[in-house]
Formats: structure tokens, C-alpha cells, sequence
């Protein structure tokens, strides 16, 4: 599933989804390139290319072809790939000088306490595209956490690829993380009617994941537009415990139609301040 962030602090959008063998491997790049063309064709014609445009993924996508496929000529993207912990990276990171570590920092612009930042160079961008580069972090693990064995001197290790060049390396690997976002759509989508498909037939389960996906559409737009606070981060359990099973009773006097909630109810006020925030948007049309 791909995603698309609104910059106005909301946790992005999903645009794309493919639906493969439950089988499917997970860093297989054919599908990668198929779900990032997919979600490219839904943006406007001039966000399509060009560095204005950042795809950022996870470490399963982090294969020469789809890096490849991101770099090519014409295409112009950003990125910020994900990277599997390899043994030249391993290597490369137990060589990087004790001054070339840079404290990671916080969305706030506090530094992370436990955490640093490091750009790799030498045989692990080998066989890469060229203006690509490795950015490392290496944090304690929380306490109890057991260590991997791509793990270095007790730190937890993780990298990323990216060919951004104009901004501080904690800068990057700040940005990077943000993509974590997508893990709370995920939680939503499988909340929503994904977590297992119902139907036998393949044709029937991507009918399915189109229905899933309009819900997901208005899952992130209608907290973006119409909550405020709180609410706006409620997911979707607590949006339909709360706001879409709430009874009201529609009245016509007048000829105008009113919409009533019990006084009683917790959340009258944010339905009723959400209804107006929406009514007062301008006509997209």
C-alpha cells in the first residue's frame, strides 16, 4: 500500500494498494514499482517526477531494482529507502570515526538522548546508482530489547538510502522515520476490512480492496478537515464508537432539515463543530 502525505501534519493518505499471493515475498520489486507507479499516476501531472516529489519505503524495498527504477534518468524523484542491515554495511559502520557521529534528533529539534547519526562511504555503495547515499543510525535499545545479529557494539542498528544532498544528515534521518506514519494507516486499513479478505475469488477481494480503500480516503480526509485536537487522531474504532454510530433525529420545519443529537451525548459537540467546519469548506467544484 502506498501513501501520500497532506503536509498539513496529517498521517497521509493511502493512494495506491496491490493485492497479491498470500505467498508474495516481501521485498519483491516488481510489486514495489507497480504500487509506486500506481500511486505517481493518482497525484497531480506535475508532482509525477521531479525531487519535489519524495517516495519513502521501508527496508523491503530496499533492492538495486527499485532503487534502480527510482534514480532512472528522467524520473528526477527523492527518496528515502529503507536498507537491510548487509555485512558491507556492517562493516562499514564499525569503521566510521568516532567524530563522524552526529546526534539524532527529535521532531521538536531536541536531541534524542541514545542516538546518532552517520553517513557510510566506500564497498557498500558499490553496484548502487550513482549520487546515492547510506545514512545510518545507531541508538541504545530500550531496556530488555535483545540485540540482532546486525547489531554493532551493543547499539541498534538501522540505515536508509537516499539522493537528497541539501540538508543535515540528523535532518534526513529525521524525515526518514516519519514514514512510520504509514504504520498507523496500515492499523486503520486492517480496522477497516482488511485484516482478512472474506471472499474466495481474487476478482471478488479486489472489489473488496476498492470498497476498503474509499473508506480509508475518508478515514484520512474527514479528520484532516473536519476534526481538530484530540479527535483528530482518534482511529478507527474510536471514531465509530463515537462519532458514526451516534443517533440523532433528522427534523424538517420550515423547510430546512435539522439534524438533532441527544444533549446527553459526550461527543454532540464535536459532530455538531466537525458538520459546521465541513459546511463552511469552499465548493472544490
Amino acid at each position: 500500500m502506498a501513501f501520500v502525505d497532506h503536509g498539513r501534519g496529517g498521517t497521509g493518505e493511502p493512494v495506491a494498494a496491490l493485492l497479491r499471493p498470500g505467498n508474495a515475498g516481501g521485498n519483491t520489486a516488481a510489486g514495489h514499482i507497480t504500487t509506486a507507479r500506481l500511486a505517481l499516476a493518482q497525484l497531480p501531472k506535475h508532482y509525477r517526477r521531479g525531487r519535489q516529489t519524495l517516495i519513502r519505503t521501508d527496508s523491503g524495498s530496499g533492492t538495486h531494482e527499485f532503487v534502480a527504477w527510482l534514480a532512472q534518468r528522467g524520473r528526477w524523484l527523492s527518496y528515502s529507502v529503507g536498507m537491510t542491515i548487509t555485512d558491507a554495511i556492517h562493516a562499514a559502520v564499525l569503521h566510521v570515526p568516532a567524530d563522524a557521529w552526529t546526534p539524532a534528533v527529535e521532531p521538536d529539534g531536541e536531541i534524542r538522548d541514545g542516538a546518532w547519526t552517520a553517513e557510510l562511504a566506500g564497498d557498500c555503495l558499490a553496484g548502487w546508482p550513482k549520487g546515492m547515499r547510506l545514512i545510518v543510525r545507531k541508538e541504545r535499545p530500550n531496556p530488555g530489547a535483545q540485540l540482532r545479529f546486525t547489531d554493532a557494539d551493543g547499539m541498534r542498528l538501522t540505515c536508509f538510502a537516499t539522493n537528497t544532498i541539501d540538508i543535515p544528515i540528523a535532518q534526513l534521518e529525521l524525515r526518514h522515520g516519519q514514514r512510520a506514519r504509514a504504520e498507523d494507516r496500515i492499523r486503520a486499513a486492517r480496522a477497516t476490512g482488511l485484516r482478512n479478505l472474506p471472499l474466495h475469488e481474487a476478482a471478488q477481494n479486489r472489489i473488496w480492496l476498492e470498497i476498503v480503500s474509499l473508506a480509508l480516503d475518508l478515514l484520512a480526509w474527514m479528520p484532516m478537515l473536519a476534526l481538530t485536537g484530540k479527535p483528530k487522531l482518534w482511529e478507527p474504532r474510536r471514531l465509530r464508537l463515537r462519532l458514526f454510530s451516534a443517533a440523532a433525529q433528522l427534523v424538517t420545519t420550515a423547510r430546512r432539515r435539522h439534524l438533532r443529537f441527544a444533549d446527553h451525548l459526550p461527543w454532540t459537540d464535536i459532530i455538531t463543530s466537525a458538520i459546521h467546519r465541513l459546511a463552511a469548506l469552499p465548493n472544490p467544484g
